[in-house]
């Protein structure tokens, strides 16, 4: 079975929708909605039943994944950003990856060339590099997982922390061929070519080991 945890913040435009697209999901899956005490209506939209669950226990995605992973009973967890549609043989695919870790095939909402070509070098970044990031839909084994001792604590950028320990392990991100859609809402908001450079200037200064929490204030600025 796949354990899909989904961290929630204000996403009351996104989360019906995300709903209705896990609705259609094949094979045998369960989902935990973790929300960050969001000040809109995200928590009341969010239907629970025998294979749903949400919970509202502590604040930033990092914390709030770790926490869900507490009440995972799945084989491999699956981690879903609440503005993502996923494809709906993705459970089937993760099942069937015998893969330690992985992702999916990155695309945006929205057909710029520029997204695009983003999107690309994001793929691509998987293969080479084997960094995966959140918005590429990240699964992982639940052992690996506890043995990484989950993602680290900290405001951002905990996909690209697990990515580097993950390498460090030896282990490699497989990525399944199969797309999964995410917003471009803040590239669009901010500006794509801005946006891409803030990106890169941030990623580099976690690399370098600048304090993570004046990265974070930046990259909301």
């Amino acid at each position: 079975m796949v354990t899909i945890i989904v961290p929630t913040y204000n996403e009351e435009e996104n989360i019906l929708k995300l709903q209705k697209n896990i609705d259609k999901l094949n094979g045998d899956f369960e989902v935990i909605f973790s929300d960050g005490f969001s000040t809109d209506k995200t928590f009341d939209l969010i239907k629970i039943g025998q294979f749903r669950k949400k919970i509202r226990e502590t604040s930033y995605r990092s914390n709030q994944m770790n926490m869900a992973y507490n009440y995972a009973k799945g084989d491999y967890i699956w981690f879903v950003h609440a503005d993502c549609i996923v494809h709906e043989n993705s459970v089937l695919a993760i099942e069937s990856s015998e893969a330690d870790i992985g992702c999916f095939k990155l695309k945006f909402d929205c057909e710029k060339l520029m997204l695009k070509i983003i999107a690309y070098n994001s793929n691509k970044r998987v293969r080479k590099r084997n960094i995966a990031f959140g918005d590429q839909g990240i699964f992982i084994k639940k052992e690996i997982f506890s043995q990484l001792h989950g993602y680290k604590p900290i405001p951002l950028m905990e996909d690209y922390d697990l990515s580097i320990r993950v390498s460090e392990m030896g282990i490699k991100i497989r990525q399944i061929n199969l797309p999964i859609i995410t917003s471009a809402r803040r590239f669009l908001d901010k500006g794509i070519y801005k946006t891409m450079i803030k990106m890169q200037i941030l990623q580099y200064r976690f690399r370098r080991g600048d304090d993570i929490y004046k990265i974070h204030s930046d990259y909301n600025k």
